[in-house]
């Protein structure tokens, strides 16, 4: 999020192949036991050796979104800002989840307008191994995760469990609300 608040301008890759292990699918959060990972669980195809990410559809046999609501409540309910944001955030975890791809944008933009992000952006017409702009598609891959040296901020479970990094922007927004983007801003990438 610190990348895409600093951009002039975001072209989200939509024409890759889905790639297991990235944060296409998961985010992590802090709770009272540390960090605390959310996965959307994925319908995998077993009859194609590869599939396009647009074409991903969650696993939904099980309530996972209220499951993950359930925790983002539970780990942010006393945090500084989270009731100034439940009423916006909640719808996301409500209705069900067709598209992986459609979801995470989804968030994406809502996520701008609650830090209040004004970057245009658009979407890839085609997978380019060299794209035209700033090639930042590596920070999806969990695997290779890259350590930023961040300025920390207060946390709701600091004092227990420590500053816990590279957590998902909503423990940023609801521990420090209107300053979100500022420090997005400021962040040394």
């Amino acid at each position: 999020m610190a990348a895409m608040s600093q951009a002039s301008n975001i072209v989200f890759e939509v024409e890759d192949n889905y790639q297991k292990q990235t944060y296409r699918n998961r985010s992590y959060i802090a709770h009272s036991n540390g960090k605390l990972l959310l996965t959307i669980p994925i319908t995998h195809q077993k009859e194609k050796e590869s599939q396009k990410t647009k074409e991903v559809v969650p696993e939904n046999d099980f309530p996972w979104l209220a499951q993950h609501w359930k925790s983002v409540q539970s780990a942010y309910r006393t945090s500084p800002y989270f009731e100034f944001y439940e009423d916006d955030l909640s719808p996301l975890f409500s209705k069900p989840v067709t598209n992986l791809q459609a979801f995470n944008l989804l968030i994406i933009k809502a996520l701008f307008e609650l830090i209040g992000m004004e970057v245009p952006t658009e979407r890839s017409s085609e997978y380019l191994t060299v794209p035209k702009q700033k090639d930042l598609r590596h920070l999806v891959v969990c695997k290779r995760e890259k350590k930023f040296r961040f300025e920390t901020y207060h946390q709701v479970f600091e004092e227990t469990e420590g500053y816990i990094e590279n957590l998902s922007v909503l423990d940023l927004l609801f521990n420090e609300g209107p300053n979100s983007l500022s420090y997005l801003e400021r962040q040394k990438l």
